[in-house]
Order: structure tokens, then C-alpha cells, then sequence
């Protein structure tokens, strides 16, 4: 199997944090990027679910494949949904970053916590999580936390303040759970700062990665 992968993004910061961690669990694996920022705003406008928009998702993956490229992820959990559903007719694998988190957290849960800086990834992450409890055949109580402001640290690029304000939302609101689900790629570094909480909290980078370099070791 080709060992290359690309990686399809909604910001432009994140490619330096999934190229580390590629880099840092295979050195030599050929690793592309991808940035389509006008994918995010648009679901922002019109939702995720609007036909339009998923054609577009699905062509932009199909166009991130064109180099050759053996699994293409969306690390944008708004978008991955319809990115996941990109017919590529056997000729990539297509891939969403958050669906391994989702498989971990219904393994901890039930009750599961998503918090969100962007309203606008509630419904596609619940609905991911609902789907891996169906094929988990395992029960899980989903609750949801929008933590008010956030986001507009991160379009500021106010990094501090925004993983400050994610941080401190979970550890407000981590007793009421089971397991916290950082359902957005960018809130990854908060879990850094809620190592002294007493339940898992999981963010979708190093999960994803680790599956998708699965998929290319294996192919599956």
C-alpha cells in the first residue's frame, strides 16, 4: 500500500500540529496538507448538512487525493461527517480525525460530556458518537457544553485565552461525566491543562493519527 497521507484542514493551524505528530510516530512518511478554510465558513452559514456543501467537502477530498495519496483526513469535526462519505471508489481511504475519540468515549462513558467552541460541531459530533454506541452496542447518556466566547479568541489567535477558557469550562462541568470529548481538533492543547482532573478527557489529534497510520500499516 502507498505510504502517504494528506491531511484536509478547515484552519491553517493545525498543520503544523498534525505533521508533528506524523513526524513523530514515522519519520519518513510522506505527509501532505491541505488548508480549504471557506469549507468551515460555509457550514457555519448554512449548516452541515446542506447538500451543496457536502459536494464541495466531497470534492475537496477527492482533490486532496490527487497526489496519490492512500488515506485522506478531515481534521475539521464539523465537515468530517460528509468528509467520512466521500465515494472514492477504492482508490483512497476517506477519513474523519474524530472518529476514533468517538469509539474511546463510548468505551469510557456512558455519560458523555462534548464540549465545543463552535456550535455548529454539536450536531456532527453527537451524531458520530451516537453511531459508534449503535456499533458498539453500548449505551451512553450524551450531554453538550458551548463554551460561550471561545471561538472568538481563536479567530483573534488568542491561544492562551482560548484554551484557558476551554480548560476552565471542563473542569467546571467534568463531575457531571463519565468522559469529556474535545470534539474540536484546536482544543487538543487544553488537555494538557486538565491533567489533575479525575475523568479522561480526550481530544481527537493523537487518536486519529494513530488510526489513520493504522489503516496505512494494515489497511484497515
Amino acid at each position: 500500500m502507498r505510504q502517504h497521507i494528506t491531511f484536509l484542514h478547515t484552519s491553517p493551524v493545525h498543520v503544523e500540529t498534525f505533521g508533528r505528530l506524523v513526524s513523530a510516530a514515522n519519520p519518513t512518511l510522506r505527509v501532505e496538507h491541505v488548508v480549504a478554510e471557506e469549507l468551515l465558513a460555509e457550514a457555519q452559514r448554512v449548516g452541515a448538512d446542506d447538500r451543496a456543501l457536502i459536494e464541495r467537502v466531497h470534492n475537496a477530498m477527492i482533490n486532496a487525493a490527487s497526489t496519490g495519496a492512500a488515506i485522506v483526513v478531515c481534521t475539521c469535526s464539523t465537515i468530517g461527517g460528509a468528509a467520512e462519505k466521500t465515494q472514492t471508489d477504492g482508490h483512497f481511504k476517506a477519513a474523519r480525525i474524530d472518529r476514533a475519540m468517538a469509539d474511546r468515549a463510548v468505551q469510557l462513558g456512558p455519560k458523555i460530556l462534548i464540549v465545543v467552541a463552535l456550535e455548529s460541531t454539536l450536531k456532527p459530533t453527537t451524531g458520530l458518537i451516537q453511531e459508534s454506541a449503535a456499533a458498539l452496542h453500548l449505551p451512553v447518556q450524551i450531554e453538550s457544553l458551548v463554551v460561550e466566547g471561545a471561538w472568538s479568541h481563536f479567530q483573534r489567535g488568542d491561544r492562551n485565552a482560548y484554551l484557558g477558557a476551554v480548560a476552565a469550562a471542563v473542569r467546571a462541568a467534568s463531575k457531571r461525566a463519565d468522559v469529556v470529548v474535545l470534539a474540536q481538533a484546536s482544543m487538543a492543547p487544553a488537555t494538557e491543562m486538565l491533567q489533575d482532573v479525575d475523568i479522561e478527557v480526550l481530544a481527537s489529534p493523537v487518536l486519529g493519527v494513530q488510526a489513520a497510520l493504522g489503516y496505512l500499516q494494515n489497511g484497515r
